[in-house]
């Protein structure tokens, strides 16, 4: 079940009624609100303003959902390719003028190379669990051409947990690791699993896997935008 294409297609062609809930694993049951998912440039978060600025050459938009992040590249003239794989993302993403979508899973898309690979949004939660990120790594550094970089935002989420709780912050139980359904008309998909990942983690795990690792810059709550390049 494709909740999120559903959603995303619905709010593209006129019929807006009603947002996405997500459910975690941390017992937190949010809105998504469907509108976010459409802003321009301007309501974009300062983290996010800043990835678009750093991207250079010829970008892949690693889930890019509804676009916004391609549409705003390809409006400046940046070559952008959208991936997702959500067939009801990627239509939204041609019904409002991306030129280059693709449907498919990351993991599933090679022969291809590029000089920026843009995760925002948590994108390297697609990962799924900190013990994934070797593979995940692995895959995204074929995709870079020499001199490239990858350009992710995450959280550290250890905020959300009671000072007496008991934190790992190594696998295989990282408290970054979160489980989540989306519920949209009353039809839920399947149970995915998410990474969050604080700044130390991604740092090592980077270094783990012959990247460089830069954090760019910090946010507001916990967040931050990280830029990861190959070692020479």
């Amino acid at each position: 079940m494709d909740v999120l294409g559903k959603a995303l297609l619905d709010y593209q062609q006129g019929r807006y009624s009603e947002d996405i809930v997500t459910h975690s694993s941390l017992d937190q049951t949010d809105e998504l609100p469907l509108p976010y998912l459409f802003r321009n440039y301007e309501a974009m978060p300062d983290l996010e303003q800043q990835a678009l600025q750093l991207c250079k050459g010829e970008v892949l938009d690693i889930g890019c959902g509804a676009g916004s992040h391609s549409l705003f590249l390809q409006e400046k003239g940046t070559t952008v390719t959208a991936i997702d794989a959500s067939k009801g993302a990627i239509e939204t993403c041609a019904l409002r003028g991306i030129e280059n979508c693709v449907h498919q899973n990351i993991y599933d898309f090679k022969n291809h190379k590029f000089d920026t690979l843009l995760l925002l949004m948590n994108g390297i939660g697609l990962a799924g669990k900190l013990k994934n990120l070797a593979a995940f790594f692995s895959h995204l550094k074929s995709l870079l051409l020499p001199g490239g970089q990858i350009l992710l935002d995450s959280t550290d989420i250890i905020y959300m947990y009671e000072a007496d709780e008991a934190i790992s912050t190594t696998s295989p139980s990282y408290y970054g690791e979160v489980d989540f359904t989306m519920t949209y008309k009353k039809e839920t998909g399947a149970l995915f699993h998410w990474l969050y990942i604080d700044q130390a983690s991604l740092i090592r795990e980077a270094k783990n896997n012959q990247l460089r690792c830069e954090i760019v810059s910090l946010g507001e709550h916990f967040d931050y935008l990280a830029r990861l390049s190959l070692e020479n």
